[in-house]
């Protein structure tokens, strides 16, 4: 899926195809922390207490570079391969998908990481257009989402964009209070699992550069009664700006909780204020690997939430969002610090 830094530019056309007035901020979507490790086995090393999914797509991959013979390759992708990412179930039955990961995840004692993608209206009708048909097949998805995690460990990153965009203009106003109410309904119903913590998406500091911006719309959201809220989801902003960012977030709230997805931030955003900065970047790197291990009483954990290798949209020659793009993912992992 793609999660942009959204330029004016990009704004103007949104709003030209939604009819609706969207308003300016600037693009959308750490020190790293300890560097990527080079052609490590499959579990994740001490302080990742998540997941790793042996079928993942760079799992996948790499059995068939080392089938094809291209070993170098096959061991540098795995510093992928080898990592814990997020599940984002997609379709109408989110069960099949969720189930597995969690089996996976308790015959190891792990916690398994999942985003929840499916709201009405996602993505403005850009590059991730689409979502639950309505708000009745929404509570319906969200239902079956939370009652497949069962009583399983679980992270849930809710909706990513779904706030910011409501904060940007770029969702249409006459969707607004329902986004709202679903959104908080579902913080409610996930947290009615007892082992699931629930993160709701708030963007990252180049896309809303004003922290108070997002005050009461998480609050409106349900934040208070989230486990907190997430930042720089498939976007590639210093950890350190994120965190600084996130800092001063968490004390207009309270002082609630984030995670950070360091997925491809190892070197920072793409230099420069370019267009489309935040759809398949070239010269991008890994960054910290999930752990729970922050040095931060306020981050609750370094996530790899966008799955690197997985192409932002159709920009740069890249495939679909969400689809799994080996040459990208090889260009992280080869760059990754360590």
């Amino acid at each position: 899926m793609s999660r942009r830094t959204v330029t004016a530019a990009a704004l103007v056309l949104a709003c030209l195809l939604l009819v609706a007035g969207c308003g300016g901020d600037a693009p959308r979507r750490g020190p790293v922390g300890p560097p990527s490790a080079r052609g490590e086995t499959a579990a994740p090393e001490g302080g990742s207490p998540f997941w790793v999914d042996p079928e993942s797509d760079a799992a996948r991959q790499v059995r068939a570079y080392e089938a094809g013979g291209r070993a170098e390759d096959a061991k540098v992708l795995r510093r992928i391969a080898d990592r814990p990412v997020a599940d984002w179930p997609a379709g109408d039955d989110p069960v099949p998908e969720i189930t597995r990961a969690v089996r996976g995840a308790a015959a190891q004692d792990r916690t398994a990481v999942f985003v929840a993608y499916n709201i009405p209206h996602r993505d403005c009708g850009m590059y991730s257009a689409g979502g639950a048909h309505d708000a009745g097949a929404y509570r319906a998805w969200i239902e079956s989402f939370a009652a497949a995690l069962g009583e399983s460990a679980a992270i849930v990153v809710l909706e990513p964009d779904a706030v910011p965009h409501l904060v940007d203009g770029c969702t249409p106003a006459e969707y607004h209070d329902e986004r709202y109410g679903l959104l908080a309904e579902a913080v409610d119903r996930l947290k009615r699992q007892p082992r699931t913590r629930v993160y709701l998406d708030a963007g990252n500091p180049a896309w809303i550069g004003d922290p108070g911006r997002l005050v009461e719309p998480l609050r409106r959201a349900g934040v208070a009664r989230a486990d907190g809220f997430a930042l720089n989801v498939s976007n590639f902003q210093t950890t350190d700006r994120v965190r600084e960012f996130g800092a001063a977030l968490s004390g207009l709230l309270g002082g609630a909780h984030f995670t950070v997805d360091t997925s491809r931030n190892g070197d920072g955003p793409l230099p420069g204020d370019r267009a489309d900065a935040w759809c398949n970047p070239p010269g991008r790197a890994l960054g910290v690997p999930p752990t729970d291990r922050t040095g931060d009483g306020l981050v609750d954990a370094y996530l790899w939430i966008k799955r690197p290798g997985d192409s932002d949209g159709t920009c740069r020659g890249g495939p679909a969002a969400g689809t799994w793009w080996p040459e990208y993912a090889l260009g992280l992992a080869r760059r990754a610090r360590g």
